[in-house]
C-alpha cells in the first residue's frame, strides 16, 4: 500500500513539474511578445517623432527623453560630431557635466569602441571607485555602456547610457540597446535631412521673400497643419522680352510683381521666390476651386502696372540696313512694360511630398508657350 502511494505521490510530482514547466514556458512566451509589443510601440514613438513637425534639435531631444521614460535608464546623452566639435544634442545629466560627456572620444577606453564601432560596458566594483571617465562627478554613475553611432560607415557621434548602481546591466539585453541605437541613427539620419534645408532657407535679394526651401522645412509644418491646400505657381511670361530690352528693367519688374502680390494676399498665406521668375503661394487649408477668383484679381491688378525704370538708360538697335547694333540712349519715359503672368493650380494633401506637386507645376509652367498667360488647373 505504501509502494503505491509512493508511486502515485512520484507520479503527481512529475506531473506538477511537467504542468509548471509548461506554464512557464507560456510566461516566457507571452514576456517575449509583450516585449516585441512593447519594443514596436516604441519604435513607433521613434517614427512619430522623425515625422513630427519639431525643429531638429527638438526631435533628438524628443528621442532621448523617450529612451529615459520607456526603457527606465538613469541618464542617457547622444552626442554628435559636426566635422569640427562634438556637440550634445541631448542629456538629461546637469549641465555642469556637460562638458566631460563631450570629451569621450578622447578616453582610451572609447577610443577603440569607436575605431571597432562596438559598444563599451563599463562598471566598477565598490562605491569608492570611479568611472574611467569621470572627474568630478564620483557619485552620479557607477555603470555605463558606450555606443559610437555610425551611419553607411560614417562617423556620427556616440550615446552612452548610465547608471548609479555598480554592475547596473551585467544581465541587460544588449540586443535591445542595439536596437535602440539603430532607431537613433535613423532618426539623424532622416532629420540630417531636415537640418540641412532649416540651414540653406535664405532671403531672395531682389524680393525680400523666402526661396524655395522654406516650403520643405518650416512651411511645411504651417500647410501641414491642414488636410488640403491650394497651391498656386505663377511665371512672369515675358520676363525674357523685358530682359532684352534693360536686365535692370526685368529686376525692377520681379521685384514690383512681388510688391504687388504681397500686399494683395493674407499673412496666413505662405508667398516664396520659387526660382528666377517663378513665384509659389500655398493657401493653407483653402480648397483649389475656391482660390480661382483671388487668383484671378491678383492677376489682373499684376498685368495692369506699368513699370519703367527711373534713368536713362542704353538700348540695343540693330540698323536694317548696315545689320550693325548700335546703343541708343531712351529716356525712362520711352519704354514702358507690364508683366505677364502664366498661373497653375494643385491641390496639396497633407503628409504627401510637396515637392513632387511643385515639380508637376514647374514643368506645366517650362512646357507652355512664353506667350501663354492664363491659369490653368493640373
Amino acid at each position: 500500500m505504501l509502494i503505491i502511494v509512493v508511486i502515485v505521490l512520484v507520479f503527481t510530482v512529475l506531473a506538477l513539474g511537467i504542468y509548471n514547466l509548461s506554464l512557464y514556458k507560456r510566461i516566457q512566451t507571452f514576456q517575449n511578445q509583450s516585449k516585441r509589443f512593447t519594443s514596436l510601440n516604441i519604435l513607433q514613438d521613434f517614427m512619430s517623432i522623425a515625422g513630427s513637425d519639431l525643429s531638429v534639435e527638438k526631435k533628438i531631444k524628443s528621442i532621448n527623453d523617450l529612451i529615459v521614460e520607456k526603457y527606465q535608464i538613469k541618464y542617457s546623452t547622444i552626442v554628435v560630431f559636426d566635422g569640427t566639435d562634438y556637440v550634445i544634442k541631448a542629456s538629461n545629466v546637469n549641465k555642469s557635466h556637460w562638458e566631460t560627456l563631450s570629451k569621450l572620444h578622447e578616453v582610451d577606453i572609447f577610443k577603440d569602441s569607436i575605431t571597432t564601432a562596438s559598444p563599451k560596458y563599463i562598471t566598477v566594483n565598490n562605491e569608492g571607485e570611479k568611472l574611467p571617465y569621470q572627474e568630478k562627478e564620483f557619485e552620479r554613475a557607477k555603470s555605463a555602456i558606450f555606443f559610437p553611432l555610425y551611419i553607411d560607415n560614417v562617423y556620427l557621434g556616440y550615446w552612452i547610457i548610465e547608471s548609479g548602481t555598480p554592475h547596473d546591466f551585467d544581465n541587460i539585453d544588449t540586443t535591445v540597446f542595439e536596437t535602440v541605437k539603430e532607431n537613433i541613427v535613423s532618426v539623424l539620419r532622416a532629420v540630417d535631412y531636415q537640418k540641412i534645408l532649416e540651414s540653406i532657407v535664405r532671403k531672395d535679394l531682389f524680393t525680400g521673400l523666402n526661396s524655395a526651401e522654406y516650403l520643405y522645412g518650416e512651411g511645411k509644418k504651417i500647410i501641414d497643419q491642414y488636410t488640403t491646400s491650394a497651391i498656386c505657381m505663377f511665371r512672369i511670361s515675358n520676363i525674357e522680352e523685358i530682359n532684352r530690352i534693360a536686365r535692370e528693367l526685368g529686376n525692377k519688374v520681379i521685384t514690383e510683381v512681388s510688391k504687388n502680390v504681397q500686399k494683395n494676399i493674407s499673412e496666413n498665406y505662405i508667398f516664396v521666390r520659387y526660382m528666377g521668375p517663378k513665384f509659389v503661394i500655398v493657401f493653407s487649408g483653402v480648397e483649389a476651386d475656391s482660390v480661382a477668383d483671388f487668383i484671378n484679381e491678383i492677376k489682373e491688378s499684376t498685368e495692369s502696372l506699368k513699370i519703367s525704370l527711373n534713368e536713362n538708360y542704353q538700348v540695343e538697335e540693330i540698323d536694317i540696313k548696315s545689320k550693325k547694333k548700335k546703343n541708343k540712349k531712351k529716356k525712362r519715359e520711352e519704354i514702358e512694360v507690364s508683366p505677364s503672368l502664366n498661373f497653375v493650380v494643385a491641390t496639396y494633401y497633407k503628409g504627401t511630398g510637396i515637392e513632387e506637386v511643385l515639380k508637376k507645376m514647374e514643368k506645366h509652367l517650362d512646357e507652355a508657350s512664353k506667350e501663354e498667360s492664363q491659369i490653368n488647373n493640373i
